[in-house]
C-alpha cells in the first residue's frame, strides 16, 4: 500500500460517521492535495465548541463562512459577530471559476452557488436590526463585572437594583441607573439609609464614571428598549438555517462595548434556552471573529464568567466558537472546552512568534503524517491543520487540509444591497423603533417633585375648611408603571428581575 493510499485509509476511517456530517475539504500530504479524501464534522458535535486560528491573511474568515453556510443548508441557524465587515456576502451566491472547479474535483462535492437567508444586524449605528437590551436584564453583577467594580462598589450596584425591585423602578437605560445612584446619596439619603444603612457618596462617583466610560464606548445605544429576544436567533427559511450577522466594524475601537454585547447574549441564551443535551445536531451556533478583544480586556471575573457560560451552554445545543489570530489569545480554561480546532498557518518572524508556534502545536494530537510545528508554518491560503471530536467524543486524526471553497459570495455586499436586504426584514419593523417609557428615571423625578410640592403645602397655612373627605393621594410607583400599555417589555421586565441567576442577569432559580 502506497503512503497516499495509506493517508487516505487513515482519514476514512477517522472521518466516517453514522449521523448527519459536513464537509470540510480534503487531505493533504507531503503539500499535495489527496483525492476524494474527505474531512468531515459531525453536526452531533459541534455544540462542543471550536476555534479558528491563524494570521492574517491565511483565509481565517472564509472558514468561518464555509461553516456558517454548511450548517445553514442542514437547518442549523447561527449567529456570527463580524468587526471586519467581511461577512456579509453569504447573502449572495458565489461564482465558478477554475479555482473553484479545481478544488470541487479534488475534494469530491457538488459546486452550486448558493445565497443565504441573512439577517444584517447591528448594536450602533450600521444599518441592520438594532439590538438592545435592557439594564435590569444585565443584572447588578454583570453590570459590576462589566465595569470592573471592587467589593463596595458591588455591594453598593446590588443595593441600587434591589431597592429598584422592591420599589419596582425599571432600569431601562444607563440613563436610568444613574437617576437611582443621584437619589441613594441626595433626595433619597433618608430612606436610603433606614433601608439599607449609609452609602458613601465617595464610591457613588466612582461608579458614575465608570458609567461614563461605558457610555463613550457606545453603550448608550446597546441600553434600552425594545430588548432583543434571542428565540428570533433561532429561525429557518425554507428548510435553511438563518444566518444573523452582527456588524461590528464601527465598535473595533471599544472592545468593552463588544464584550458587554457578547457576554449579555451568551447569558440571556443560556437562562433562555430549555436543556437539550447531545441531539442529532446544534440548535444554534455563535461564531466570535476577532476573539482576542473579548478576552485581552476582560477581567478576571469577566473570564470567569465566559468559561462557566461556554461550559455550561452546551447543553442547550448552543456551539461556541472563537476566531483569533493564535491559539494563546485564548485562555486555556477556555481553550480546554473546544472541541473543533481548525488551525490555519502561523508566521514565525520573531522569537516570541517560534515559542508561541511551539506551544500551539502542542495542542493537537500526535500525527504519523506530519511535524505539526513545521506544517504551521508552510501552510498555503486555503489550508488548515484540522481535528474535531467523532459522534463519542474522541478526537479525530489530526489532518492537513485542502479547505472547500465557500458556495455563497466571497466578497461583501454592495451599499444598496444592504439596504434592499435590510428592508425587507420584519425583525426591522418589530427593533427598529424608540421606546421611551417611564422608567426609573422618569418614575424617581416625579416621586421627587411630589415630595417638593407636599414639602411646600406643609409649610402652607392650613386652611379652616375641609375641602373634601377623600383628599388627593400621591400616585403610586405601581400605578404609573400599570399604566403602560407595553405588557411585553414590562412583562419580560419584572420577570428578569424576579429571576436574576448564577450568570448575574438572573437570581435564585434553579435549573
Amino acid at each position: 500500500m502506497s503512503k497516499s493510499d495509506e493517508f487516505k485509509q487513515h482519514l476514512e476511517q477517522g472521518y466516517t460517521f453514522k449521523g448527519p456530517s459536513i464537509i470540510l475539504g480534503t487531505g493533504i500530504l507531503n503539500n499535495e492535495p489527496i483525492s476524494h479524501a474527505q474531512v468531515k464534522i459531525p453536526l452531533k458535535t459541534l455544540n462542543r465548541h471550536g476555534l479558528i486560528a491563524g494570521a492574517t491573511g491565511t483565509g481565517k474568515t472564509k472558514t468561518l463562512q464555509v461553516i456558517a453556510e454548511q450548517l445553514s443548508l442542514n437547518g442549523v441557524p447561527s449567529v456570527l459577530m463580524d468587526l471586519k465587515g467581511d461577512l456579509s456576502g453569504i447573502a449572495m451566491p458565489g461564482s465558478v471559476n477554475p479555482h473553484v472547479e479545481k478544488r470541487r474535483d479534488l475534494i469530491g462535492i457538488d459546486y452550486d452557488p448558493t445565497g443565504l437567508p441573512v439577517e444584517l444586524m447591528t448594536i450602533s449605528h450600521e444599518n441592520g436590526v438594532k439590538l438592545r437590551a435592557t439594564v435590569s436584564e444585565f443584572g447588578p453583577v454583570l453590570m459590576s463585572q462589566i465595569m470592573e467594580l471592587n467589593d463596595t462598589q458591588r455591594g453598593v450596584m446590588a443595593l441600587v437594583f434591589r431597592y429598584c425591585d422592591t420599589h419596582h423602578l425599571p432600569l431601562l437605560d444607563l440613563k436610568d441607573l444613574k437617576k437611582v445612584l443621584q437619589y441613594v446619596t441626595n433626595e433619597g439619603k433618608e430612606e436610603i439609609t433606614k433601608e439599607f444603612g449609609a452609602v458613601s457618596p465617595a464610591t457613588v462617583n466612582t461608579i458614575m464614571r465608570k458609567i461614563i466610560e461605558l457610555e463613550q464606548q457606545g453603550a448608550e445605544d446597546f441600553f434600552g428598549e425594545p430588548s432583543f429576544e434571542v428565540e428570533d436567533f433561532v429561525r429557518t427559511v425554507d428548510g435553511k438555517g438563518v444566518v444573523s450577522i452582527i456588524r461590528l466594524t464601527d465598535i473595533q475601537n471599544r472592545p468593552k462595548l463588544f464584550s458587554t454585547f457578547m457576554l449579555s447574549l451568551l447569558s440571556e441564551i443560556y437562562e433562555t434556552f430549555p436543556e437539550q443535551g447531545d441531539a442529532e445536531k446544534p440548535k444554534l451556533c455563535l461564531f466570535i471573529d476577532e476573539a482576542h478583544l473579548v478576552f485581552s480586556n476582560a477581567s478576571k471575573d469577566l473570564l470567569e464568567k465566559i468559561e462557566a457560560i461556554v461550559k455550561l451552554i452546551r447543553s442547550k445545543g448552543v456551539g461556541v466558537f472563537f476566531c483569533t489570530q493564535t491559539p494563546t489569545d485564548v485562555p486555556d480554561s477556555v481553550l480546554g472546552q473546544l472541541g473543533l480546532k481548525v488551525q490555519h498557518a502561523l508566521r514565525a518572524f520573531t522569537a516570541k512568534d517560534r515559542k508561541d508556534i511551539s506551544k500551539t502545536a502542542e495542542n493537537y494530537p500526535i500525527s504519523a503524517f506530519y511535524k505539526t510545528d513545521e506544517t504551521l508554518t508552510s501552510m498555503g491560503i486555503g489550508e488548515a491543520l484540522v481535528t474535531a471530536l467523532n459522534e463519542k467524543g474522541i478526537p479525530t486524526p489530526l489532518a492537513h487540509v485542502l479547505l472547500r471553497p465557500p458556495v455563497s459570495r466571497m466578497d461583501i455586499l454592495s451599499d444598496q444591497e444592504i439596504q434592499t436586504l435590510v428592508s425587507k426584514s420584519p425583525l426591522v419593523r418589530k427593533y427598529n423603533v424608540e421606546l421611551d417609557r417611564d422608567s426609573a428615571f422618569e418614575l424617581l423625578e416625579k416621586k421627587i417633585s411630589r415630595a417638593e410640592a407636599a414639602a411646600e403645602q406643609a409649610s402652607a397655612p392650613v386652611p379652616k375648611k375641609t375641602t373634601s373627605a377623600k383628599t388627593a393621594k400621591e400616585t403610586s410607583l405601581i400605578d404609573e408603571l400599570s399604566k403602560n400599555t407595553m405588557v411585553r417589555q414590562i412583562g419580560r421586565t419584572i420577570f428578569r428581575e424576579l429571576t436574576r441567576g448564577i450568570l448575574g442577569s438572573f437570581s435564585g432559580k434553579k435549573r
